[in-house]
């Protein structure tokens, strides 16, 4: 009977033991599927993105031969400013000689497709590069939104003939466009840059970080190392904890309310999205500060006392440098959130039309995510290719910058 029972409650013990490594192997197949799904979910996103946005970093050009040797253009010597140049350039009838060349070249239908400002674009050139005027020179110049969405298949019927004409010809076609990069935003699809708003973000970014991060950093180390526990910090911490949650928009409102009340011409510019986004940032920071800080082993603190170090010298000298790899953390989360908001900054106008880029913190601007959205409600097709490849340049930018936080934190990480 007792052997019986034994045999019984080992084919039990055996059957429990392969239903727990049954349940195992299911726990650890469902992880690795979701991870292989996470991987499959960014891969179609990125891959997605590049491929919708290739177009964007490409323009639509008619490449026309100038002969600058018979026009007697010249570049006066001792001008100082691009801006000037290109005036002077104007005023010997540049954009007539390119108008001229287009027609003689391509024919006069197709040189009313080239974008009017197609001769600015050839000024530059001139300036980068005196020596042409001494050339015949084959020059590649933007086409007219019409004639680009033509080409494309889109946009007017009529044209249409046109373009497969002169893509025949070898003269029209789609070139890289390095001006995307430079340039900010246009009217004109085929004009239109990122420069204007990637500088803006870039503006803003540092606003943010120069404000969020060490305001962020002194609360959390008050917080954890010197506040009383009363009521009055128990208040402290749960509304710290709310401001993390609250939406975007609010502290749009609140930016609206306060910043542009005190700064009224300051409309659009980079200090006041910067200062409305470090108050939606600096509640990230503080917890994952106090949390950093916290994690910090009581017998650093307790060594650095016995060996006379001030409680000052403790906090800065010993618990800061060993909590600042997971503070950092906590600022890549909030830099990262704060990059791609959109609706705070609309509130406070940064979504103006800005044609040029910014000179400093206090000039009109607007920032990437505010850019997209406004390329993205556009129906030419040029601008929707630019809005793809623009969400290029800011997944580059949040990696470079993610990149740069994770550097540091790796640089500065302890371990004991």
């Amino acid at each position: 009977m007792s052997e019986t029972l034994n045999l019984t409650r080992t084919a039990s013990f055996e059957k429990r033991l392969k239903q727990r490594y049954a349940a195992e192997k299911r726990f650890r197949f469902a992880g690795l599927a979701a991870i292989l799904f996470s991987v499959a979910v960014l891969l179609f996103l990125l891959v997605t993105m590049t491929y919708n946005g290739i177009g964007g970093f490409q323009r639509a050009t008619l490449t026309v031969p100038i002969d600058f040797t018979q026009v007697g253009l010249v570049l006066p010597a001792g001008i100082e400013g691009q801006g000037v140049a290109i005036r002077s350039l104007e005023g010997q009838g540049l954009p007539e000689v390119v108008s001229f060349a287009a027609a003689q070249a391509i024919g006069e239908e197709a040189a009313n497709e080239v974008s009017a400002d197609a001769w600015r674009m050839v000024a530059e050139r001139i300036i980068s590069d005196p020596t042409i005027l001494q050339q015949r020179v084959e020059m590649a110049l933007p086409t007219s939104e019409s004639l680009s969405a033509a080409y494309s298949g889109d946009g007017q019927t009529a044209l249409q003939p046109l373009a497969r004409q002169l893509a025949a010809q070898g003269v029209l076609g789609n070139s890289f466009d390095p001006g995307f990069l430079t340039r900010s935003d246009a009217t004109n699809s085929q004009l239109a840059g990122i420069w204007g708003a990637l500088k803006g973000s870039m503006l803003t970014m540092l606003v943010t970080l120069a404000l969020a991060f060490p305001i962020g950093v002194l609360a959390a180390l008050y917080l954890e190392e010197y506040a009383p526990r009363n009521r009055w910090t128990d208040l402290i911490e749960v509304s710290i904890n709310n401001l993390a949650a609250v939406p975007s928009i609010i502290f749009g409102l609140l930016g609206l309310a306060v910043f542009l009340g005190l700064f009224p011409n300051l409309r659009s510019a980079p200090l006041i999205g910067g200062m409305t986004l470090a108050l939606m940032t600096m509640p990230v920071i503080v917890i994952t500060g106090r949390n950093a800080v916290k994690a910090v082993p009581p017998s650093i603190r307790d060594g650095a006392l016995a060996v006379g170090a001030s409680p000052v010298q403790v906090v800065f000298h010993h618990v800061l440098p060993l909590a600042l790899p997971g503070i950092l953390t906590g600022t890549i989360i909030g830099m990262a959130r704060a990059l791609g908001e959109t609706a705070p900054l609309l509130m406070i106008g940064m979504r103006a039309f800005v044609a040029t880029p910014p000179g400093g913190f206090t000039d009109p601007a607007t920032v990437l995510p505010v850019q997209i959205f406004l390329w993205s409600d556009e129906i030419n097709r040029g601008f929707v290719e630019r809005t793809s490849a623009a969400i290029i340049v800011l997944l580059a930018f949040l990696l470079l910058m993610n990149g740069l936080a994770i550097y540091l934190r790796n640089r500065f990480e302890k371990t004991w």
